[in-house]
């Protein structure tokens, strides 16, 4: 296949990428463009929305430059402002949804936003009992109610018909999770979740001819990261070789890293596969799924960072 999925490859097909502000997710919705595919890119950060449920983070980036990046790919991009936590605002972006398209054949769960309340490096690793418990609950919430809340209310647009999908965005696959500590507690519990929500997901979505996913990127290099170490996209390289000033220089995995379009380009493949039930329940990264459709990254590489993890 090479390079991204064909243009036309989700041409009328319908998805929504609840967490598309930046990040995967924001690759995510640029992949499934890419195959021109109708994505509805939810968030909370909004160009012109409520300013009272902005993310977290503070960041510039909105869900209108994600809706707008899909449709200068060749798909149609819409966005429609969200807290996947409130479930009378999913309750009614499923209403929406009904009433513009009455399916949906795509669900991503890529929603997180508790990329602060993570921490730092120097604060991982902090027992239970001296963590902040309120930090704690309150990434669960954000990594878990939001996935759960956001498929009771879409799931019944998409199982009207066979051939859905659904995917789950976590950090590490469930047999890297299982048998490696994840920074705390907290973080850990809930992207061991997140895969065993794909897994208990495809077992209800397989008699409605539906499939469902947990897929991992690597080491992405989101906005948040490439400013970091004070690079961007076009020159991100320099992070390796300590010649930024200022910003700290990126450990030697980060040659292995990945732009967030790589898992976008992935899911879309698979989205697109007419034998893409062989994946249902499956925890997978992005590099497994371009191997496997043989997709590649925007600078032509199929980047591996778990598999250098593994090895």
């Amino acid at each position: 296949m090479g390079g991204a999925p064909g243009h036309d490859r989700l041409r009328g097909r319908v998805a929504v990428v609840a967490g598309a502000t930046r990040g995967a997710g924001r690759g995510i919705a640029a992949g499934l463009g890419e195959a021109g595919a109708t994505v509805v890119c939810t968030g909370r950060t909004s160009r012109s929305g409520d300013s009272s449920i902005r993310s977290d983070y503070q960041r510039a980036e909105c869900i209108e430059e994600t809706a707008d990046l899909v449709t200068q790919l060749g798909g149609h991009g819409e966005a429609i402002q969200v807290d996947h936590l409130e479930t009378e605002q999913v309750h009614e972006l499923a209403r929406r949804l009904d009433a513009d398209y009455g399916h949906i054949d795509i669900l991503v769960n890529d929603i997180w936003g508790a990329e602060l309340l993570k921490g730092p490096p120097p604060t991982w690793n902090t027992p239970i009992w001296q963590h902040d418990l309120a930090d704690g609950l309150r990434i669960l919430r954000l990594a878990i109610d939001t996935h759960l809340i956001t498929s009771h209310h879409l799931l019944p647009l998409l199982v009207d018909r066979p051939g859905g999908v659904v995917v789950e965005m976590t950090d590490g696959t469930s047999e890297f999770n299982a048998g490696n500590y994840r920074i705390s507690v907290y973080y850990d519990l809930a992207k061991v979740a997140v895969n065993r929500l794909a897994f208990s997901q495809g077992h209800e979505l397989e008699p409605y001819g539906a499939t469902a996913v947990a897929v991992t990127p690597g080491w992405l290099r989101s906005e948040m990261m490439l400013d970091n170490f004070g690079v961007s996209e076009q020159n991100w390289r320099a992070a390796l070789d300590g010649t930024v000033d200022g910003f700290p220089t990126a450990p030697a995995g980060f040659a292995d890293s990945e732009s967030p379009r790589y898992v976008g380009r992935a899911i879309a493949a698979l989205a697109a596969d007419r034998d893409r039930a062989r994946w249902n329940q499956r925890s997978v990264t992005s590099a497994d799924l371009a191997h496997a459709y043989g997709v590649t990254d925007i600078d032509g590489r199929q980047p591996d960072s778990w598999g250098a993890v593994d090895g």
